[in-house]
């Protein structure tokens, strides 16, 4: 087991690492950043002056260098737009994004799984087909489609609940709704699918005839016994749901990271994209070591595998 986790963590490291060093090199290609802070006709003097100021003068590798070496050290320099650390104004929006994905993905499971259960236990009739059509229409429509859609009924036409912003329970309705669709779609037809391959065993078909009422035959029987895998992909769907969180968070102007991550972008400011993917990469990657630790813990040939 230690053998294992050790393997694991190292593949922590290196996710981070590759996640730090793409990205690093992808902004770079966007053009040079001390443009943005001078006047058109600055002078080729200024703009050179401010170019050696902000170390953009060396060596793309030598820039590298520093930024990996900083980076271990959790230094990701100043935001070249306010002047303050870039680490800290990403951690300083890491609640807001927790506090979306985290909701999201209760609502998520509150709605998925009775609905994937039904839909199994009830296969083949009008309820199952509804189930699988509305799964099929979660999964198909564009995140940021279905949040201007909410907006303009919610807040447009009705005007009960508001466009955007955050800091209270209501902010919060339509980006939950809007970033819960796919995974409720997701979570369903694995709880389908999960549930059906349990109802098919031989130990369920003798719970049924020995007179086992349904309700205890799914919760006690069927259920119990398809979470496994489920709980393995809810573990994995909220490292998705903090990185699918950033289109969300823009269309809502919710205050998150994915939403500083984009204005960051949009302004070039390297210091705070490169802190921000760093911390989502390192929760994505925090996240998959811990399911995988708990799944070779409950299931003992992942680890001979």
């Amino acid at each position: 087991m230690l053998d294992f986790i050790i393997k694991r963590f190292l593949q922590v490291i290196v996710v981070v690492f590759l996640a730090l060093t793409v990205v690093f090199f992808l902004i770079r290609l966007s053009g040079d950043p001390t443009t943005l802070f001078l006047p058109p006709d600055a002078p080729k003097e200024q703009i050179e002056e401010y170019r050696e100021l902000l170390g953009y003068n060396r060596p793309l590798i030598v820039q590298y260098g520093d930024f990996m070496i900083s980076a271990v050290r959790g230094d990701f320099g100043q935001s070249l737009r306010s002047q303050e650390d870039a680490l800290s104004i990403v951690l300083s929006r890491v609640p807001a994004t927790f506090q979306l994905a985290i909701s999201a993905l209760v609502l998520s499971l509150l709605i998925a799984i009775p609905l994937g259960v039904l839909s199994a236990y009830k296969r083949n009739t009008i309820f199952d087909r509804i189930a699988v059509g509305l799964t099929v229409v979660g999964q198909a429509v564009p995140s940021f489609w279905l949040g201007l859609i909410l907006i303009y009924i919610f807040a447009a036409q009705f005007k009960i609940l508001p466009s955007g912003g955050g800091g209270s329970l209501v902010h919060m309705l339509l980006p939950t709704l809007t970033l819960a669709a796919y995974s409720v779609a997701r979570f369903t037809r694995f709880t389908r699918s999960s549930m059906l391959d349990i109802l098919r065993n031989d130990y369920i078909r003798t719970a049924k005839a020995s007179g086992v009422p349904p309700s205890r035959l799914i919760m006690k029987y069927a259920l119990k016994n398809s979470l496994i895998p489920i709980i393995t992909l809810v573990a994995l769907d909220l490292g998705v749901l903090l990185g699918g969180a950033v289109i969300t968070e823009v269309v809502f102007s919710w205050p998150g990271i994915g939403r500083l991550l984009m204005q960051s972008l949009m302004n070039r400011d390297f210091p705070i994209v490169l802190a921000g993917v760093f911390i989502i990469a390192l929760i994505y990657a925090v996240i998959n070591f811990i399911a995988d630790i708990l799944y070779a813990y409950v299931n003992p040939q992942i680890r001979v595998k």
